[in-house]
């Protein structure tokens, strides 16, 4: 599907594979986060790794401003540039739902009942295997290798599995005896959870979809 025409080509997958690494770096101080205020809620170990998965975020940022100026300096014919961007801007919607996660338990003073960790750490683990999954397609997918279809079918099923656990989820919040308030609150963040594997799952289909259109 790439045509490049210029020695910043380079450049241009060096800056994709430094993102994907800040991608990974997101998704496991906001694993470290989520699990440290599950064993001590509102702690400050918390509020430092929440600090750390925001600097990542704000930097991963930074970087799809440079490959968005590379690439519009001629580095990649239009048609190209727009789907690289897309794919780009669809899989950084993830750490925008690992931020809004992570929003919520800080400034809502979400404190998670016991009864939830499991479910909750299952769902938050699936869930960034999921996105691990994604990042090995992207990199498969920029060197042109095969397999995609294959990473495709493993996030799909990850995807079915958190759908499973979140809707588990929900009914036993509404089962519950907790505070009607807290019951919303839980269902909020629980929906939000469940968005990173929906989310992976979509941009990982967009990745199969280039990967087909690469090869007509």
């Amino acid at each position: 599907m790439f045509r490049f025409f210029s020695k910043q080509e380079n450049r241009l997958e060096d800056l994709i594979y430094k993102y994907l690494e800040n991608f990974q770096l997101i998704c496991e101080n906001f694993e470290k986060a989520v699990f440290s205020c599950i064993r001590e809620p509102l702690c400050e170990e918390f509020n430092f790794l929440k600090e750390q998965t925001d600097k990542y975020e704000s930097k991963a940022d930074d970087i799809i401003d440079e490959i968005n100026n590379l690439m519009y300096s001629k580095v990649l014919i239009p048609d190209s540039r727009e789907d690289i961007m897309k794919l780009l801007h669809a899989l950084d919607k993830i750490p925008g739902y690992l931020e809004i996660v992570l929003f919520m338990i800080k400034y809502q003073k979400l404190v998670i009942p016991e009864k939830f960790f499991k479910d909750i750490q299952e769902l938050i683990k699936i869930s960034l295997e999921a996105c691990e999954t994604l990042s090995k397609q992207v990199v498969g997918f920029i060197k042109k290798e095969t397999g995609t279809r294959n990473f495709m079918n493993t996030i799909d099923k990850h995807e079915s599995h958190c759908d499973y656990i979140e809707k588990r989820l929900i009914q036993k919040t509404f089962t519950s005896n907790i505070d009607p308030f807290v019951k919303l609150q839980l269902k909020e963040l629980i929906i939000c959870m469940g968005d990173i594997s929906d989310q992976a799952d979509r941009v990982s289909k967009m990745v199969n979809i280039l990967s087909m259109k690469r090869m007509v």
